[in-house]
This record gives C-alpha cells, sequence and structure tokens, in this order.
C-alpha cells in the first residue's frame, strides 16, 4: 500500500534517488525534482512525496504531480489528488466496528468467489485499545484496579474478537487495555516520523479513527480523522480522495508568559482559528517562534485541530522533534534516518524561508492569559478572570429563569447585597449553610450585584446527605465532576506537573476539595504516573481525590461514570444546572455526564482549582480558595506553582528509560489479556448469542456490479434540525437508557441493566447502534415543536405519520414503520452539520435507518464524506437558505431529482427537490450535491465505499 512498484512508477520527474543514513541506504523521490517545489508549504511537500512515489499513470499521474507543484494558494480547492497514507491507527470504540467489517467482508468474498485472504491490511494498522475504561470507581487506592476488572468483565466479547483480530490479519497490532490514549500512545511510541518499507524511505503520514490523530501533527507527521469506513478502505490499499487544499500559515512569537499554560494557548488558538473560519484546510505553524514551542506543546495544539476545524495543524521537523524522538528512547538509527531525510527533502525547518500560504494568522504568545472554554463548544473561550461572570450570563438558559429579576425580587427572597457588591451568601461555596434564606419555598432566587449591575445568580440550594453523613447544599453551578483526563493535556508533562505541584501547595495549606466533587486522574500513559511516583507527587493528589482511576479517555469521552446516587438525585429531583470541568478537548451538550448541562474546559491546574471551588460561580481574583492553619485567606495565586519549578521539576523526573520500559512489549499485555480465550482461523466464527459483536448487513444480496442510481421519491422527514448538530447528536453514545429502544433491545436479549455498557462499547452491534442514532438527549427534533408551543423535545423522538395524526414515536421504531411500507427517509438540518468526532456510527446508523438524503445548509468535512461512504446523498440548500426560510416543517413528502445523472459517469452540481405539503402546496429549490471528488462519485454509485473495495477486489 504505501510502496509503488519500479515496474509501474513512470517516475515521470527523475525523482528517485538514494540517501545514505542511519547505516542503511534507502530508495528515496526527491521533492526537488518538481519545478516549483520548494515553495510549497511543508504540508504538501508530504503529499508531493506521496504523490511522486505512488505515481503510476491512472490515479496518480504527472498531472497531479504538477497541479501539487504549481498550487495557487489564493485559488479555492478545485483539484482532486489521491494521498496513500502509510498507515491507520484507530481506537477501540471506531477500530471494533473496522475489523467487523473487515470480517464480513472476508465472508462477502467468499461468497462471491473470491479469495478471503485478499481482505487483508497492505500497511500497518494499529489500533490502541483505550476507549472502554469507564470511571465508575474513583477516590480510593484501589479505583485502577476495580476499574479495570469492571472494563474486562464488560469487554470481554470484544476484546476476544480484537485478538482473533490480531491473529488473523497480517500487519494489524493491538495495544491492550490499560496502557494508555491512543494518541499519546502514537506520540510516544507509534510514530515513525519516517518510514521505512521495502527498501524505500519517506515520510510517516496516516489516517485515524478518531478525529484527534492530529495529535501526531505536533511530530511533523502529517495525518488526521476519518471516518471508520475510510480507515477500512485505507487499510485495503484504497487512497484517500481529496482535494489540494488551502494552507493557513499560524505564524507563532513570544512566550508564554508566567500563569498561562499550554491549555490556554490551545484553547485562544481554538478561538482564533474558529473566528477564521478554517474548515477543510491545513494548518501550518511557523516562524521564529516555533523552535521555542516545546514538542508536547505542539502536541497540545495539533490535537486540537478538529476543534478549529482544519484538517491538520502541523509543525515541522527540528532540533526539538529529534530531542523528542530521543527522550522518547526512538533507536539512534531511526533518529539519525529523520533528521537526514527531512534535510534532504526540505523538511526540516528553517525559520528564515516562509512559504507561500493561503492566508496567514499571527499569535504573540506573551499575550495569551489563563482560560476555561464552555458550556458547551470548546472554541467558546472566556479569560478565567470572567469566568464568574460569564457563568452567571448564561446560568439562566441551564436552570430556567425565575419570576422577577430586579433587585427587588432577589432581596425579597432572602438574599441582601452587601457593600462590596456580592451577594451576603458566599458564592465561593453552595454548601455553606448561610448562604440561603429559607422562605421561599425553594423556588429559585436571584440576587445582583448592585455595584457591577451583573447578570444576576439563579439560586436553588438543595441539602444532600451523603452515605458517610456529610450534609451539605447542593446549588446550580455546582461542580460535581473535575476531572484530568483526555489525550489533548495528559501527554504534556508541564500541564500535568503543573497541576500535581498544585495539588501539594494546596494540601500544605491544608485545602481540600469540596465532598461533592467526583475527582479522577486518567493520564495518556503510564509514564505520567512514572515521572509523578518518582516526583513523589502521587501522595498529594490522592490527598485531593485524584487517585489512578485508569489509563483512557474516561471523561471526555462520556465515560464518568454514574455520579453518587445522592447527587445524581439531588440534580435530577431538584433539575439542577451542575457543571464539570475537565482536562479534555470536547465539551459539547450531554456528552460528558446525562446528569450533567454545563461543561467547561480548563488546564488541569485548573481542574484541580475548580474542585477546590466546588462551584463555577467563582472569582479565583478576589475570592479565596480556603484558609490556612493561621486562618489566612488562600487565593489561586498562593498555590499556583511557577514556571521554574515545573521546568524543575520536568527536568529532574523524566527519563527516557521511563519511555523504553514502558513501551519494551507495549502489544503483550498483561495477564488478563494474555489468557483471554482467543477465536482462531481466517474467518471469524459469529456468536449467535452475542450482544456486543454481530455480523452487519452491508453486503447482504449484493451483486458483483451495482445497481443504477435511482431518484428518490415520496421520502419523508425523519429529523429536523438546528445549526451546530454534531456527531455526538447523531452517532450513538455513552451509556444506554432502559426505557429506549437499545435498552429494550437488550433487556430481550437478557441482558441486565449493570451490564448495559456503554454505546461506545457495543458499536460491533449493528443492532443496537442503529437504535441509539439520534437518540442523543440534547437532540432537538424540530418536527415535534408544533405539538410542544415551539420548544421542541430533547432526545430521540420524531413524529410518525404511518400512524394517523402522525404521534410522538422513538426514531428507531418511525425509521422501521417507514422501511415496512418503503418509504425512503430523509433529514433536514443547518449549519455545520456533523461538526465533532469522526464518528463513522453517525453515517453509519443514518444510513441503517433508511435515511436516502441529508439536506442542510452547510457540513463539516468528516461526516460528509462518511454520508457518502454508506451511500446516503449529502445535499445543501440554496446559499442563504434553510428549511425555515423557504417553509419546511418538516410534515412535507420529498422528491429529489436529477440523481440518475451519476449514472452518465459525472456528478450534477444540483439536483431538484420538490417538498409537498399536505395542503399539497410544493416548495421547490435546487440542493448543491456535496459529492466534492470523482472519487467520492463512485462510492456513491456503488453504494458505499465498502462495497466499492469489495468490487475492486473481484475484479482483480
Amino acid at each position: 500500500m504505501a510502496t509503488t512498484s519500479p515496474a509501474t512508477n513512470p517516475d515521470s520527474f527523475g525523482a528517485k534517488g538514494v540517501l545514505q543514513a542511519g547505516g542503511a541506504e534507502h530508495e528515496i523521490y526527491r521533492i526537488s525534482a518538481v519545478d516549483g517545489a520548494d515553495r510549497l508549504p511543508f504540508s504538501l511537500k508530504v503529499l508531493l512525496e506521496n504523490l511522486l512515489r505512488t505515481e503510476d499513470g491512472a490515479n496518480v499521474t504527472a498531472e497531479h504531480v504538477r497541479a501539487l507543484a504549481g498550487w495557487d494558494p489564493a485559488a479555492e480547492p478545485d483539484t482532486e489528488i489521491q494521498f496513500t497514507p502509510a498507515r491507520v491507527i484507530m481506537q477501540d470504540f471506531t477500530g471494533v466496528p473496522c475489523v467487523v467489517d473487515l470480517a464480513t467482508m472476508r465472508e462477502a468474498v467468499t461468497e462471491l468467489g473470491g479469495d478471503p485472504a485478499r481482505v487483508n491490511p497492505l500497511a500497518p494498522a494499529e489500533l490502541v485499545i483505550d476507549h472502554s475504561v469507564i470511571t465508575d470507581v474513583f477516590g480510593t487506592p484501589d479505583a485502577f484496579e476495580r476499574n479495570v476488572e469492571f472494563e474486562y468483565s464488560r469487554n470481554r466479547e470484544r476484546y476476544q474478537f480484537l485478538r482473533w483480530g490480531q491473529g488473523a490479519f497480517d500487519e494489524f497490532k493491538v495495544v491492550p487495555p490499560g496502557t494508555g490514549i491512543v494518541h499519546q500512545v502514537n506520540i510516544e511510541h507509534l510514530a515513525r516520523v519516517v518510514m521505512t518499507r521495502g527498501g524505500q524511505a519517506y515520510p510517516d503520514t496516516l489516517v485515524g479513527t478518531d478525529s484527534h490523530t492530529t495529535m501526531v501533527n505536533g511530530l511533523g507527521v502529517l495525518g488526521w480523522g476519518v471516518g471508520g469506513i475510510e480507515a477500512e478502505a485505507a487499510m485495503l490499499g484504497q487512497p484517500v480522495s481529496m482535494l489540494i487544499p488551502k494552507v493557513v500559515g499560524f505564524k507563532l512569537s513570544g512566550e508564554i508568559p508566567a500563569g498561562a499554560t499550554a491549555t490556554d494557548v490551545v484553547l485562544t488558538i481554538t478561538e482564533i482559528l474558529r473566528r477564521e473560519g478554517v474548515v477543510g484546510k491545513f494548518v501550518e505553524f511557523y516562524g521564529e517562534g516555533v523552535g521555542a514551542v516545546p514538542l508536547a506543546n505542539r502536541a497540545t495544539i495539533g490535537n486540537m485541530s478538529p476543534e478549529f476545524g482544519s484538517t491538520a495543524a502541523i509543525f515541522p521537523i527540528d532540533e526539538e522533534t529529534l530531542r523528542y524522538l530521543t527522550l522518547t528512547g526512538r533507536a539512534k538509527e531511526q533518529i539519525a534516518l529523520v533528521e537526514a531525510y527531512a534535510k534532504e527533502q526540505g523538511l526540516w525547518h528553517d525559520p528564515t524561508r516562509e512559504a507561500v500560504y493561503s492566508e496567514t494568522v499571527e499569535l504573540d504568545l506573551s499575550t495569551v492569559v489563563p482560560s476555561i472554554a464552555g458550556p458547551k463548544r470548546p472554541q467558546d473561550r472566556i479569560s478565567l478572570t470572567e469566568s464568574k461572570e460569564a457563568f452567571r450570563s448564561v446560568i439562566g438558559e441551564y436552570a430556567g429563569t425565575p419570576d422577577a429579576t430586579d433587585p427587588d425580587d432577589a432581596a425579597s427572597s432572602g438574599s441582601s447585597v452587601d457593600e462590596a457588591g456580592e451577594e451576603s451568601f458566599p458564592a465561593s461555596d453552595p454548601a455553606s449553610p448561610s448562604a440561603h434564606g429559607n422562605g421561599d419555598g425553594g423556588k429559585p432566587r436571584v440576587a445582583v450585584s448592585a455595584a457591577t449591575g451583573a447578570h444576576g445568580r439563579v439560586s436553588k440550594p438543595t441539602s444532600v446527605t451523603m452515605a458517610n453523613g456529610t450534609t451539605f447544599d447542593l446549588d446550580h453551578g455546582a461542580v460535581v465532576i473535575a476531572s484530568i483526563t483526555s489525550c489533548t493535556n495528559t501527554s504534556n508533562p508541564s500541564v500535568m506537573l503543573g497541576a500535581a505541584l498544585l495539588a501539594k501547595n494546596a494540601v500544605d495549606k491544608g485545602l481540600a476539595v469540596k465532598p461533592w466533587v467526583k475527582t479522577s486522574m486518567a493520564p495518556g500513559s503510564q509514564v505520567v504516573t512514572d515521572y509523578y511516583e518518582k516526583a513523589g507527587l502521587w501522595p498529594y493528589l490522592e490527598k485531593l481525590g485524584y487517585h489512578l482511576v485508569g489509563y483512557g479517555c474516561t471523561t471526555c469521552i462520556g465515560n464518568s461514570g454514574p455520579l453518587p446516587e445522592e447527587i445524581s438525585a439531588a440534580v435530577n429531583e431538584a433539575d439542577l444546572a451542575v457543571v464539570s470541568v475537565l482536562s479534555g478537548n470536547r465539551n459539547f451538550e450531554g456528552r460528558i455526564n446525562p446528569d450533567i448541562k454545563m461543561n467547561y474546559l480548563a488546564s488541569p491546574p485548573l481542574v484541580i482549582a475548580y474542585a477546590l471551588a466546588g462551584t463555577m460561580d467563582f472569582d479565583f481574583e478576589t475570592q479565596p480558595l480556603g484558609q490556612d492553619s493561621d486562618g489566612a485567606d488562600v487565593f489561586l495565586r498562593d498555590l499556583w506553582p511557577s514556571a521554574a519549578d515545573v521546568q524543575a521539576t520536568i527536568d529532574n523526573t523524566i527519563t527516557q528509560e521511563m519511555f523504553t520500559k514502558d513501551y519494551a512489549d507495549v502489544f503483550a499485555g498483561d495477564e488478563r489479556w494474555k489468557s483471554l480465550p482467543t477465536p482462531e482461523g481466517r474467518t471469524f466464527e459469529w456468536d449467535p448469542e452475542s450482544t456486543y459483536v454481530r455480523k452487519p448487513p452491508y453486503f447482504e444480496g449484493m451483486q458483483p456490479e451495482p445497481s443504477p442510481v435511482v431518484d428518490i421519491s415520496g421520502a419523508r422527514v425523519l429529523a429536523m434540525l438546528g445549526d451546530s448538530v454534531t456527531t455526538d447528536h447523531i452517532s450513538p453514545a455513552g451509556s444506554i437508557k432502559a426505557d429506549t429502544p437499545a435498552g429494550q433491545y437488550l433487556i430481550e436479549h437478557g441482558v441486565e441493566k449493570k451490564d448495559f455498557n456503554s454505546y461506545g462499547s457495543r458499536r460491533g452491534n449493528h443492532e443496537v447502534m442503529i437504535r441509539g442514532t439520534f437518540a442523543n438527549i440534547r437532540l432537538r427534533n424540530q418536527l415535534l415543536s408544533q405539538e410542544n408551543g415551539g420548544k421542541g423535545v430533547s432526545g430521540g423522538y420524531t413524529r410518525d405519520f404511518t400512524q394517523e395524526g402522525a404521534p410522538q414515536a422513538f426514531i428507531y421504531d418511525a425509521a422501521q414503520n417507514y422501511a415496512a411500507q418503503g418509504t425512503p427517509l430523509v433529514v433536514l438540518g443547518g449549519k455545520e452539520y456533523g461538526s465533532g468526532s469522526s464518528r463513522d456510527w453517525a453515517a453509519k446508523g443514518t444510513a441503517l435507518l433508511g435515511v436516502k438524503a441529508v439536506i442542510v445548509e452547510s457540513f463539516e468535512r468528516i461526516h460528509r464524506s462518511n454520508l457518502i461512504g454508506m451511500g446516503v446523498l449529502p445535499l445543501q440548500f440554496p446559499q442563504g437558505e434553510s428549511a425555515s426560510s423557504l417553509g419546511l416543517d418538516g410534515s412535507e413528502t420529498f422528491d429529489i431529482s436529477g440523481v440518475t445523472a451519476l449514472n452518465d459517469g459525472s456528478t450534477p452540481r444540483t439536483v431538484r427537490v420538490t417538498a409537498t405539503k399536505q395542503s399539497d402546496e410544493k416548495v421547490e429549490f435546487e440542493a448543491t450535491v456535496r459529492i466534492d471528488t470523482p472519487g467520492e462519485a463512485d462510492y456513491y454509485r456503488n453504494g458505499g465505499i465498502m462495497q466499492y473495495v469489495l468490487r475492486g477486489m473481484l475484479r482483480s
């Protein structure tokens, strides 16, 4: 997959040559052989080498190479190229369905008369199991062991299946549970920077089944997240079809000031680039300031590329890259090859030379300030000094608006305003028994700052008594989860050791975390544990409740585990708007925990600070976190470690031996992994009783040749959605409720509620997944607003027009009724449809529910291509139009004509959509067809990318 036979590569530019490096001779394709290559950005040089090496005169031609070398930075992307990634990386949530599909393809090939052994990864494919550990147990010394036991008991069938795959498929390796987070394992061990294979040396490139694959961009490795279906095709030798992108140059200067962290930098960059608009573009960092950015910070920035919206966010290769490769224990020969190859190919960073860019952005790092982001989007950055005011400005949207918000009403409800302009009850502590009067019968109250005219604080104190006898009041804004987790920050020693030093300072001052806060520490690799132990900092973290809970994504992906029963009951009975604070990259509605409405991203030190504060309604500048043993106020500034202290701890604790020890036998696993009974054989023996791994129906009835594309007629609207609907809204994620179609399915198959596990862990069972598609508790289907006073209904519901009166029904149940009648379905949406994680099940579930077309105002990149990969037609409303402006309410039937033009080998620019209302009135418009490349058109004609690849195998 990664190499091209000399016999088939015409080498039109005479680029093939030899490089001596690392004690060996390597064939290379020199970028300098192509006129104009030297002016290209780093990322496009990598793509250019890829085309030179894979040129075959058919899929990749000399014209493609010239088009890339002659790239016009100002032009809109319109030239398709075929990019062949060197490897594929997966995590277990998205990787299990990939292996399920490969196993299913082996059977399909056999049934159609082919050789099942042809279905095999043709280049390295590595899967890291990091998405399955749940924070069930926290705050205890045995939390890690108990959570791992739970993980294995829940996921035994999945893990046995993955072990089968590791033995059945060549070039497929699995990193077992309890090792680390995929992207951290990638930068610390798996990434090569320069690949060697078949006598060739070439840039390490990849696609991954997780949108944060871009973390490896910090190492100078070009790669990004794709859907599982695209990754499967890449594993099978199918290149990624893409348009030559625009490249945004991001110039860095200055240095991060004291008190600010890499997390603050990345939240600032996210805000800047979201405002600039970089969806579908490459972002590339350059300038004198790049050399001063530590590799861990580069990885943190690269990691957040999906939050910017960019395809990639890459740093060039330089001395810092080599330093990190050395620290993490890469072989000396490999490091020598990386340096020699990068310098030979013009991929070594030269700050004195500036490439051409489509546009440029600049950030002086000295202007970065401590920040958080929330309460529901990573790009909504808030300066820490303004966090209390920002919280108060939005709390009413989550907690409900009281009857009156004027100062008189606030005073009459039992609070008063003191001379300093703050409420007389201490907003720093919602548990304070003196905080609230008792004369309002629990009615929400508002206290208003008289001095500043600030937004009022909606308050609803609710008494909680814990099992250990601790009693406190819980209020809106209480921080009930404060979690150090996720790939973004746990790879970064500066913020991880910063958090631990802050914990030490807090313990030394006698401070404690509030009793309603669920604390958790989930590092990205075992190396973090090693340097915490060597620095002697674990006892301080544990004193504050930050015991090790697992090596995995945990809270950031919704595996936060349940809140303590008493807390959960109070939150739900009083409908409290409580908060999570996490060191992650995603905080979309409904993602973190079903009991929590507001979620904020913060650096690891700030996570601990908020655990000490216990509430978002807090000003760290003016409000103390508590008192020391002498009764003196302790502020955050008194606890914050200096940059010098953090760096000294890094220098004294982190060693190369930590990396070489932890990764010495990374694929072997512990005794739990080794002792799993593992099936054998080229094809998998499906267990008909399994509720985790089932054979999907993608290839049922498939013929060697595809049927002609047909127009869509008589379609009904399954869901009518607003702006910023993410793949988290669409794809099944989080816990499974008993009263949902997925829960009922599991109960019918003998699964007890305690064993439901999460949707992510059951991605290998399509029956569970389609029942959870469009079922997010925060999804608002506007089809239901007509019966609900215009407010909509949250959750996986729709109107079922197969029934008299079109009553409310579960989306899955309605889809089944439509399927029984042979009625196709469409989904209507707004702007940025499908943003968020690269979840293939957002597309798979959509297709399996019977949706034939999705019509929205705009798409984000990955989900649009995934829809095509599953045979679903992505359409956009005419520029400036929307469902609302066209007068659509979702009760119409839809006819889409002009799709059949695809049968001629071309792709129509638009198709005609006719929506017929119940009154027979018709709304007609031309929808833009978002099949953007000829390759995507081939996938659609075949009914999906997997069918296209499989038919190609049969033909060859």
